[in-house]
C-alpha cells in the first residue's frame, strides 16, 4: 500500500471512535464501519452479558461465517455458469 493513496477515515463503532487507515474510498469505510456497528448491537442485544472482547470475537466470527457461506455460494454459481457455457 503506498503512502500516496493512503487516507485516513474516523469512525464510530459501538460507541467507539477510530481513524481506519487504507486506500478505500471514505463512503465505503463508512459503509464497513456501520455494518460492523449494526452487527454488534444484533449480537449485544442477544446476548446482554457479553463484554466488549466476547462481543468483538462474536462479531468477527459471525461476519467470518456470512463471508464463507457467500463465497461458497459464489464458487457454486460460477461453477453453474461455467457448465452452462459448455
Amino acid at each position: 500500500m503506498s503512502e500516496e493513496k493512503k487516507q485516513r477515515v474516523t469512525v464510530e463503532i459501538h460507541n467507539r471512535t477510530y481513524t481506519i487507515v487504507g486506500e478505500e474510498p471514505a463512503s465505503h469505510v463508512r459503509l464497513v464501519a456501520s455494518l460492523v456497528d449494526q452487527k454488534m448491537k444484533e449480537i449485544q442485544d442477544a446476548n446482554k452479558h457479553l463484554d466488549m472482547a466476547s462481543l468483538a470475537v462474536l462479531t468477527a466470527v459471525n461476519t467470518m461465517n456470512d463471508y464463507l457461506k457467500l463465497k461458497e455460494d459464489y464458487a457454486r454459481l460460477l461453477g453453474s455458469v461455467k457448465r452452462e457455457d459448455r
